[in-house]
């Protein structure tokens, strides 16, 4: 079965993540096919818009931390040490580049956000064009207390260097109401009406012409490109790697190895454990 569908709905084109049982969780395919999803729609003169939805409780909780944290050995996101950071830059450069395929898309792209929309789930998300939110759904950059750095930099770009820092300097995880608040997505609905939402936004934007939703999405983007989007990006990038490679990084690995990737994630998150030191803040020396 397809980890990425793709259906057309009048002018409309419906690609969604298809992993539920894991959250649509990302692995090695994920991005590959939602980059051709996004390319199918592109291709399709009948399509107007986009909309990016997520199948199961979820529309995204990151990467598949089961392979590329918890399997013990290395991986294409690990490597065994001395590292080489212009192979690990290649490898997510590509992602990063799948992933903005939604931002280079001539069609304009609505995600459509329910669960969670986490760590480089946040980032498929936020390479859209305009998100709507369940009002109890939660979007949220946790990696970056340890183990990552959001390759795509959109938080930026969307929120302005106070708001982002406020976000990439905690890992917190913010709501729908929050993340509507502060300018991050376009608008938070409860959960019942979030479908409704979406199907009215998009069926505004159907009406127009292609070449018109084409014109005005070429010159919003041109503006932020021009305030150094790709660069940021390759910054970003690179640190991301460092991030999985840093002492603390692969800290955090082996102990993802030891006692499961949940449980590493969750002393990560309530910040009770001391990456450097490698053991629980405040345990006995």
């Amino acid at each position: 079965m397809a980890k990425v569908l793709y259906e057309k709905d009048g002018r409309i084109a419906r690609i969604t993540l298809n992993r539920p049982d894991v959250m649509n969780a990302i692995d090695m395919d994920i991005p590959h096919e939602l980059a051709a999803c996004v390319a199918r729609a592109n291709a399709d003169d009948g399509v107007h818009v986009i909309v990016l939805g997520g199948s199961g409780p979820a529309f995204c909780a990151g990467y598949d931390l089961t392979a590329y944290a918890e399997t013990e050995g290395s991986n294409p996101g690990v490597q065994e040490m001395p590292w080489d950071p212009m192979k690990d830059y290649a490898f997510m450069k590509q992602n990063t580049d799948l992933f903005m395929s939604l931002w280079r898309s001539y069609r304009p792209v609505i995600a459509k956000v329910h669960g969670h929309a986490v760590a480089g789930g946040s980032d498929i998300a936020l390479c859209s064009d305009m998100i709507v939110m369940s009002e109890d759904a939660h979007i949220g950059y946790m990696p970056v207390r340890v183990w990552g750095c959001p390759t795509t930099a959109m938080w930026v770009y969307r929120l302005g260097a106070e708001r982002a820092k406020r976000m990439l300097l905690t890992g917190d995880k913010i709501d729908g109401h929050e993340a509507e608040r502060i300018g991050l997505v376009h608008k938070a609905v409860p959960a019942d009406q979030l479908d409704a939402e979406v199907e009215r936004l998009a069926e505004r934007m159907a009406g127009i012409p292609i070449n018109q939703l084409m014109m005005q999405k070429l010159m919003i983007n041109q503006a932020i490109e021009s305030m150094g989007l790709y660069q940021t990006q390759m910054i970003a990038t690179l640190f991301d790697g460092i991030t999985r490679h840093s002492p603390e990084g692969m800290n955090f690995k082996k102990r993802a190895e030891d006692v499961s990737w949940k449980q590493a994630v969750r002393e990560r998150d309530k910040g009770t454990f001391d990456w450097t030191a490698n053991r629980p803040i405040n345990a006995p020396l």
